[in-house]
């Protein structure tokens, strides 16, 4: 039979014990691509004014139509133009401290996809000639964009995993290979804007437009285990 002895620990009542956490490292890595986008999207607008409501919308109608026909004789799809925003607002003029009606702007915004980016000027010189005043952004993008963000994604779990070797090898630990959390930070980016204002052009202006590079960055959470 075994009896509590002062100062000997009991054997039948200890606590177990934690295991011990491993040693953890984290880093984050980074990865990017360059590309050419194959298409792109422009907002397209026509505002219209007038003191009675009919009167512009009318108007507004009316050239919204002949830009969406002179888009499809360049051989833009039905599919790609898209109404996405249609507002109508009353106008005021102030004098003397008094709210003066002044009659109401109709506006009325398309998003037209370019699948073809050597058709882009074009679009923006008969748009604007067809009675579009404005023009709020291009966007340039991708046609499968994931394809792209994949390559950078593999990059950056390159780059963490290469941050990882270096860190082990100064503190002189063995490091785990196997990461035990990867933790993606980054999300595919949207489409690059580029500003541009139609306002000032001219009907035969032949716009240049020059779609360039996008770049697409993933970036990465790792953690892994060394002893």
């Amino acid at each position: 039979m075994y009896y509590n002895q002062p100062g000997y620990p009991s054997m039948g009542s200890g606590q177990p014990q934690a295991p011990s956490k491993p040693n953890r490292l984290a880093v984050t890595g980074e990865g990017s691509v360059y590309a050419a986008p194959d298409r792109a999207m422009i907002t397209i607008g026509v505002i219209t004014e007038s003191p009675n409501l009919s009167t512009a919308q009318k108007e507004n109608s009316d050239k919204t139509a002949a830009v969406i026909n002179s888009l499809l004789a360049l051989g833009i799809p039905q599919n790609d133009i898209q109404t996405t925003s249609y507002r109508i607002e009353p106008q005021y003029d102030y004098e003397n401290g008094k709210q003066i009606f002044r009659g109401y702007k109709v506006e009325h915004q398309l998003q037209v996809t370019i699948k073809d980016l050597s058709k882009t000027g074009q679009v923006i010189d008969k748009a604007v000639a067809s009675g579009a005043n404005f023009i709020s952004s291009i966007q340039f993008t991708f046609s499968n964009p994931d394809a792209f963000y994949n390559q950078a994604l593999t990059l950056a779990i390159q780059n963490a995993q290469q941050k990882a070797v270096v860190m082990a090898r100064a503190l002189q630990v063995t490091l785990n290979p196997v990461p035990i959390v990867v933790q993606e930070l980054s999300q595919n980016l949207p489409p690059r804007p580029v500003p541009f204002q139609a306002m000032s052009l001219a009907q035969d202006s032949g716009v240049p437009i020059q779609p360039g590079e996008n770049k697409i960055t993933a970036t990465v959470k790792i953690e892994y285990t060394y002893g």
